[in-house]
């Protein structure tokens, strides 16, 4: 698992609204599922459908371990000084 890497993401419902933070081997795939409302009870729940923002690594047990500890305020300024305007990323990585 860990030879491939993988994504870290983090989707909003809005600009600065709810957030979800998510690591996953496929990004692509993982967002198909979460368009249709089968990536996590709590994207569909709160309406989370936004990519915001995403990172490759080069180890998945390095991505994992950068999305247990980001605080709300750092995730701001990490998707503002990429994307300021919070725009959806999804049409880029389909």
């Amino acid at each position: 698992m860990d030879e491939r890497g993988g994504w870290v993401y983090i989707m909003a419902d809005r600009y600065r609204g709810t957030m979800y933070v998510g690591v996953t081997a496929d990004l692509a795939a993982r967002f198909a599922q979460h368009r249709a409302g089968a990536g996590s009870d709590f994207c569909a729940r709160y309406g989370v459908r936004r990519l915001v923002w995403a990172e490759r690594g080069a180890r998945m047990l390095d991505c994992i371990a950068h999305e247990k500890r980001w605080a709300r305020a750092w995730r701001f300024d990490l998707i503002e000084r990429g994307n300021p305007a919070w725009e959806d990323l999804y049409e880029r990585i389909g």
